[in-house]
């Protein structure tokens, strides 16, 4: 699938990497609070619009912490993989459950970008896999290492979006029943000013 190509839910999977606090307090790329509040809306994305999750942790009780909790109460019925070296992709488990979802379309989102982000990037765009990078979802040591590692990840063929414009991509169309008033609450809670003209919006058309 082209970089051009629109994405629909069948497409994807995602791939969400290190969501933890150990690793969350090393990130300095971005406010941390907005960096999980991202990755949460991102999660809930992919629940709403049915698309398959791979969650993978690593150190998680020695350094870096389980899960952190919103994303348990986002993902409810996902078990991390846990894994020991930096490339999911190098670990038996987790590339397992990312080629099990069946999807060559990877979507990725973690921590922190500069390696447990871009190493199985570069892994599977090496496998000719469509790659996209939740650039807004990811968290880097600095900003200047989290763009570098952005950059290299795009110059090797991955695709850079944000969680807002993939949420909105799959969504398409408004009148998309079956999807709106999932996808419209997560706009609310996570999308700043347009949350907040969503909710204009109903209460001017439907005044309490």
């Amino acid at each position: 699938m082209s970089a051009q190509t629109l994405l629909a839910p069948e497409d994807c999977a995602l791939v969400l990497v290190d969501e933890q606090a150990g690793l969350a307090f090393a990130a300095g790329s971005a406010d941390r609070q907005v960096l999980r509040g991202n990755a949460v809306a991102l999660a809930r994305t992919a629940v709403a619009f049915g698309v398959p999750v791979v969650v993978s942790t690593s150190a998680s009780k020695v350094y870096s912490g389980p899960l952190m909790k919103p994303l348990r109460d986002a993902l409810p019925g996902v078990t991390p993989i846990e894994r020991r070296n930096m490339n999911l992709w190098e670990d038996d488990a987790a590339r397992a459950a990312v080629l099990g979802t069946g999807r060559r379309t990877l979507v990725f989102a973690g921590l922190l970008t500069e390696a447990c982000v871009s190493f199985p990037v570069l892994s599977a765009i090496g496998e000719t896999y469509d790659v996209r990078v939740v650039a807004d979802a990811c968290g880097g040591l600095t900003p200047a290492s989290h763009e570098a590692a952005l950059r290299r990840m795009e110059q090797a063929g991955a695709v850079m979006t944000s969680w807002l414009q993939w949420l909105l991509e799959l969504q398409r169309d408004w009148t998309r029943h079956e999807t709106y008033e999932a996808a419209r609450s997560i706009v609310v809670d996570h999308g700043g000013g347009y949350g907040i003209g969503l909710d204009y919006a109903r209460d001017m058309i439907h005044p309490a």
